[in-house]
């Protein structure tokens, strides 16, 4: 299964500032350590930089799921690193391997939601509690860097092994 890059998000380090939503780059230089330029405070602070979190990945496929429920969430308003289209969803779980280009990325965990996301213009403190219900289970997918390298916009995207890799398109 082939799919593309529909966007590539960092946020830098920025004192008072929560990182999200990340903002659009037109290229990523990813190492084991994550995207350059991204930084992840709960990651970096919480987890000591484990390297089984080093990107987070997103789908199309699950943005466009949370706009049908009225969530206007966009590709890097979730904090992911990189938004996958024509990849469902149910492709994506732990011990999946994903080729692009020369970087080879292993799911390894889901995304839990934190009350971070009440940074979301349109969250807040009202409406956050209910966002969060809404994504649990749907926040994303981090990764491991198996090998790292450049990407680009529109990069193709490869689903190499994993129980859904074949035929997972639905």
């Amino acid at each position: 299964m082939t799919g593309y890059l529909v966007q590539l998000s960092i946020k830098s380090r920025t004192p008072g500032e929560h990182g999200l939503p990340k903002r659009a780059v037109p290229g990523l230089e990813i190492s084991p350590s994550g995207a350059e330029g991204d930084y992840n405070d709960y990651r970096t602070r919480a987890l000591h930089g484990d390297p089984a979190q080093a990107i987070l990945l997103m789908t199309q496929d699950l943005l466009d799921q949370l706009n049908a429920e009225g969530w206007p969430v966009a590709p890097g308003h979730l904090g992911e690193n990189l938004t996958l289209g024509g990849i469902p969803e149910a492709a994506l779980q732990p011990g999946v391997r994903l080729q692009i280009g020369d970087v080879l990325l292993e799911v390894s965990a889901a995304c839990d939601p934190c009350d971070r996301l009440y940074a979301l213009p349109y969250i807040g403190i009202d409406r956050g509690p209910t966002f969060l219900r809404a994504t649990v289970g749907r926040r994303g997918w981090y990764a491991r860097v198996l090998a790292g390298g450049q990407v680009s916009l529109g990069s193709p995207v490869s689903l190499l092994t994993g129980p859904r890799a074949i035929g997972a398109a639905r």
